[in-house]
């Protein structure tokens, strides 16, 4: 797979320490580049991701984002040094660290694109976080997961508005006060993964993603990523008006019109490409 930088952007690969950036079809890859520890977070990390999500949304001429980590593991959660340095920090200071983390979930959550995880080996704590963020997240069979902070005395506090919207209080209960690490078939079952995969064929299912999202609307895909966030939050009349003024937009702008004439027609949409 041969990859080429983000037109329109400062995309040089070297401007980050601990994550790549690259495009491949109508993706950008972004990597989590801290293999020696697992790819375990600390603040370089943390705001190197916000800024690279940011971004990234902010570029039309990509259609979707595959979040992946380099190495043997997806994401161990934490780094030792960045936890010990919270020992030393105030109490305000240790919002402002967790507001900055909370920062980074928000913008991966809100990214105008559609966010593929691509799940392996270890997705512990924070990376259970990341898993819950991604829109589609598919993992490989060996991957585990957890909410693993009661185990350290904390919680998993910053991650938990994003944990819950996606598994629901029920699941959040019980894994947030066990702390027990858990497998993929269970993450499938709770909804905080959509499919698993044998590891050797996780690529390939990224790509089918990637194929599928090819052939669909680039402002189509954004706006059902914006109703399928919003809409839950709204009370029915809201609901009823914004979805209506959504569909009624979409209906008469340049895509919405030269999809519709091309499925009357029967012939391919101007934006399905097989380049994904």
């Amino acid at each position: 797979m041969e990859n080429s930088e983000i037109a329109g952007g400062p995309w040089e690969r070297d401007e980050y320490a601990h994550v790549r950036v690259a495009r491949h079809g109508i993706a950008a890859i972004v990597t989590l580049a801290r293999p020696e520890v697992h790819n375990a977070f600390n603040e370089r990390l943390i705001a190197e991701l916000r800024t690279v999500f940011d971004r990234v949304g902010a570029d039309d001429s990509v259609r979707a984002v595959v979040l992946r980590g380099e190495g043997k593991n997806f994401c161990a959660g934490a780094d030792l040094n960045w936890m010990r340095a919270s020992l030393d920090r105030t109490h305000d200071e240790n919002i402002a660290d967790a507001l900055r983390m909370a920062d980074m979930f928000q913008a991966i959550d809100t990214c105008r694109h559609p966010v593929i995880g691509r799940i392996h080996g270890y997705a512990l704590g924070g990376g259970s976080g990341l898993t819950a963020v991604c829109d589609l997240a598919i993992a490989a069979g060996d991957a585990h997961f957890g909410f693993t902070e009661a185990r350290l005395g904390i919680a998993p506090a910053v991650i938990s508005p994003f944990v819950l919207r996606k598994i629901g209080e029920s699941h959040a209960r019980a894994l947030f006060l066990t702390a027990e690490r858990f497998d993929a078939a269970r993450a499938l079952a709770i909804g905080l993964i959509h499919h698993v995969v044998p590891a050797a064929e996780l690529d390939a299912a990224v790509a089918a993603a990637l194929h599928e999202i090819a052939r669909n609307g680039p402002a189509g895909v954004r706006a059902a990523k914006v109703m399928a966030r919003t809409v839950p939050q709204l009370e029915g009349s809201e609901a009823r008006e914004t979805t209506a003024a959504t569909i009624a937009s979409l209906r008469v702008s340049q895509e919405g019109q030269a999809g519709i004439h091309a499925f009357l027609e029967k012939r391919p949409a101007p934006w399905v490409t097989d380049d994904a």
